[in-house]
């Protein structure tokens, strides 16, 4: 049985003055706006990068906490930034690369340990194996 979430978005009028809105199911975000100004400049709403990028640190940071369980060890904290990079390439723009930094306090285990089993939850996460670019990976452990 396939699990089942969705995100909503509403655009209205061209690239560069058109303006927009997205949504979720849960109504965490409810008509958030976003558009050109959002996306490339400072303006107030957000933007597909950065959404990607909360994803991406929600998805690790459980599944990471999930790792540490198999191994009967439970973090004190996760802390994730997900940073999404966005370049301009050919004709368009891609998405070339994702870095996470994880900043985490774990009692009883060494760094090597832990960065070992970061890196499984690395790429196990659901959303790393989504995202078709170089995803790296910063660690600071604190005891």
């Amino acid at each position: 049985m396939a699990i089942k979430k969705y995100g909503t978005a509403q655009w209205a009028g061209g690239l560069k003055d058109g303006k927009g809105n997205v949504s979720t199911e849960s109504g965490a975000l409810s008509k958030q706006p976003y558009g050109f100004n959002t996306r490339f400049e400072d303006a107030p709403g957000t933007n597909p990068e950065e959404l990607i990028g909360a994803a991406h640190a929600a998805c690790f940071a459980m599944a990471l906490s999930g790792v540490l369980g198999g191994k009967g060890i439970t973090a004190d904290l996760l802390e994730t930034k997900s940073t999404v990079s966005l370049e301009k390439k050919d004709d368009g723009f891609a998405v070339t690369g994702v870095h996470l930094d994880l900043h985490a306090t774990v009692q009883d285990i060494d760094f090597a340990t832990f960065s070992e089993l970061a890196n499984t939850a690395k790429a196990g996460c659901p959303i790393s194996k989504l995202l078709n670019a170089p995803i790296t990976l910063q660690i600071v452990l604190e005891q």
